[in-house]
């Protein structure tokens, strides 16, 4: 495979690409490669009749998850159950002859292998790193830099120095990997160009866009306008950075009940919520009448100049 052998050379030797060459110092093995063409037909059999075995035992027909990682919970189950076969003429089982050859194994080094690669790419005018074949957004202030990128199997995380700014599932080559609070600065100056923003639509495809945040803005841009309820959501969405999304969802919630569409009552409320405070939120359309009070008077001054006379 490609990732192992960089060119096949003549009998068994290969030209090894650096990153297995890595592997194999860090867990202290060698490579033993096959022949190729006819002369090596007979050594691969019995591993590749092992790949096909445990390819129609468990993966037909085949399945399909939301991640990598869920595809690789269920592989690791599948060979647990193989683990209890029994291959024919043997009185133990696979898992009890491994158990026998286990002592005999060198123990593995205190840290797994980095298998990541790490690049350097530009961050493009619309916030986004190009990274083997697909977009993946950065915060938009960092237009015009440079950065790091680790890419993983599974996920990119894109750093600024030592921190990590941006990290994202891996996509496919041509697809947009977008986080709309990356854009929120820019949405903030200028908010009409929210509800057209792909960003937009790829977190209410993710639902990190909630329900919750749905009838904010719909609240919001009824009573306060397009421009300035759309700056009120922003200003919202911009708590999850200091806040638990449980405690903004509440205390959206509790605005809305109160016929609020104030950035900073929710911002109240969220910490009310996270501390455990259930005191009822008093009603602005209720008007606040428990808290009136009589308009001031000068009677009793008037009072008092009648006594001087």
């Amino acid at each position: 495979m490609k990732a192992a052998v960089e060119k096949v050379l003549r009998g068994r030797d290969r030209k090894e690409s650096e990153r297995f060459i890595a592997l194999r110092s860090h867990y202290g093995f060698d490579s033993f490669f096959c022949q190729p063409g006819v002369k090596g037909a007979h050594e691969e059999g019995g591993v590749e009749g092992e790949v096909g075995r445990f390819r129609r035992r468990h993966l037909v027909p085949v399945p399909r998850f939301d991640s990598m990682a869920e595809l690789n919970d269920f592989i690791a189950e599948a060979a647990a159950k193989d683990d209890q076969r029994f291959i024919s003429g043997r009185r133990i089982t696979v898992g009890e002859h491994f158990a026998l050859e286990e002592g005999a194994l060198r123990e593995l080094p205190a840290e797994p292998f980095a298998h990541e690669a790490l690049g350097n790419f530009r961050v493009d005018r619309k916030a986004r790193v190009h990274v083997r074949g697909a977009w993946y957004s950065v915060p938009a202030r960092l237009c015009g830099r440079r950065l790091d990128a680790l890419i993983g199997a599974e996920t990119i995380e894109v750093f600024d120095g030592a921190q990590v700014v941006a990290e994202h599932p891996r996509s496919r080559k041509g697809m947009e990997n977008l986080v709309l609070d990356h854009y929120l600065e820019v949405l903030a100056v200028k908010p009409g160009a929210l509800l057209g923003a792909s960003a937009l639509v790829q977190a209410r495809a993710t639902k990190a866009f909630t329900d919750h945040h749905e009838r904010f803005l719909t609240a919001a841009r009824r009573r306060l306008g397009d421009r300035e309820g759309t700056r009120a959501l922003i200003d919202v969405l911009l708590l999850h950075r200091t806040m638990q999304t449980q405690a903004v969802l509440a205390g959206i919630g509790a605005a809305l009940r109160a016929g609020s569409c104030d950035a900073q009552i929710v911002a109240i409320e969220g910490r009310r919520a996270g501390e455990g405070d259930s005191s009822p939120v008093v009603s602005i359309r209720e008007g606040l009448s428990r808290f009136d009070r009589p308009p001031p008077t000068v009677t009793h001054y008037d009072q008092l100049l009648e006594g001087t006379r």
